[in-house]
């Protein structure tokens, strides 16, 4: 019987003995592919890829930028531990907590578009790999110059013409010079605008330097607004703003609505077309204003903080209603001829036509 003990103690201590001893340490943990995380280890902000965060690089962080298209470049998100595939990384911008915008790219560059001027954006990255995503970079923020770039949106143009291009249309002899505007160099030199919808009650308003006092020609014009490219002179949606030649330094406008066809009429002292002395080193504001059936022009010399040398108020009947709606810096040549169009020399800057106010950005 004790042989028999012997015998089951000793095939007990065998088995535990090649078991413990054969060297095999079991199936290892792989890699889970592309770095994901398992089931139950998500991080903190449910990150689902084993990736670094991407380093925000440019803009630096707080930045006040002489763009509105700037490049938000980030270093690149790498895996932690072993993984595959290709990391894509997912920018946002942000208002906030609020997201504006998103984009994402095999890169590590991203240009948002339609930034407003004078505002702090926000903005952060991801590195992600297909539905699985990393944790998000730092957020860092920048702020876009006051003055907004040039646009044409429905019921609302601005073209600022000091940074040496235009999204209007040249004609003639129009040269850019850089933080002055767009010098118009003789009669037949204009820009033009079609505006993307009609602008029944709003202000036309731009800064012109390069004036003289006694300007060449007759009927010479500073701005002007049409429906269609039909003659100016006979255009049954006219406005033109003159600065004469003769008589000497007057100012004379036409405007034609729906309904009705208001004007200056006759000279000085007692009728309206007066004379406004003009200084060729001097900025003005040309302004004119059509609202509840008045219409003001005014002319204020000096910006942003100039007093006004000119102003005439006058009511009109029907709307003011030109389809297609055009603007003008100066004015195309009409029957009147080639003496009667742009006032020669004349440089406009910051043009802006729209149903709301100028605003101060405008202004410079």
């Amino acid at each position: 019987m004790s042989k028999t003990w012997y015998l089951c103690g000793a095939a007990a201590a065998l088995a535990i003995t090649v078991a413990c001893g054969s060297g095999d340490k079991g199936n290892p943990v792989s890699p889970t592919p592309g770095g994901s995380v398992g089931a139950g280890q998500a991080g903190p902000d449910g990150e689902t890829l084993k990736v670094t965060a991407p380093g925000p690089q440019a803009p630096a962080n707080g930045a006040t930028l002489d763009t509105f298209t700037p490049t938000l470049t980030v270093s690149r998100s790498t895996f932690k531990f072993q993984g595959v595939g290709a990391i894509t990384h997912r920018f946002q911008l942000l208002n906030g907590s609020t997201v504006l915008q998103e984009f994402t790219t095999a890169g590590t560059t991203w240009k948002p578009t339609n930034l407003q001027n004078k505002k702090t954006y926000g903005w952060r990255a991801r590195g992600e790999q297909g539905p699985r995503f990393g944790a998000w970079s730092a957020t860092w923020t920048f702020t876009t110059p006051d003055q907004p770039e040039a646009y044409n949106r429905p019921g609302e143009l601005y073209d600022p013409l000091v940074d040496g291009k235009t999204i209007g249309e040249t004609i003639g002899a129009v040269n850019f010079i850089p933080g002055v505007g767009a010098k118009l160099e003789n009669f037949t030199s204009y820009i033009r605008w079609r505006l993307q919808q009609t602008v029944v009650q709003g202000e036309f308003s731009m800064i012109v330097t390069g004036i003289l006092d006694n300007t060449e020609g007759g009927k010479t014009k500073m701005m002007a607004m049409s429906e269609g490219l039909a003659d100016i002179v006979t255009n049954e949606r006219r406005f033109t703003l003159e600065r004469r030649g003769n008589p000497k330094g007057v100012i004379a406008w036409r405007f034609i609505s729906h309904n009705d066809r208001i004007e200056t009429v006759g000279s000085a002292p007692r009728g309206d077309r007066r004379y406004v002395k003009f200084s060729p080193n001097q900025s003005y504001l040309l302004r004119a204003v059509w609202r509840g059936q008045v219409l003001t022009i005014s002319i204020q010399e000096g910006v942003p903080n100039g007093h006004e040398i000119y102003r005439m108020s006058k009511h009109y009947n029907g709307p003011y209603d030109p389809d297609p709606h055009y603007a003008f810096a100066g004015s195309p040549v009409g029957r009147s001829g080639v003496m009667a169009a742009t006032v020669p020399g004349m440089i406009a800057r910051q043009v802006w036509l729209s149903r709301k106010p100028r605003p101060s950005f405008a202004n410079k």
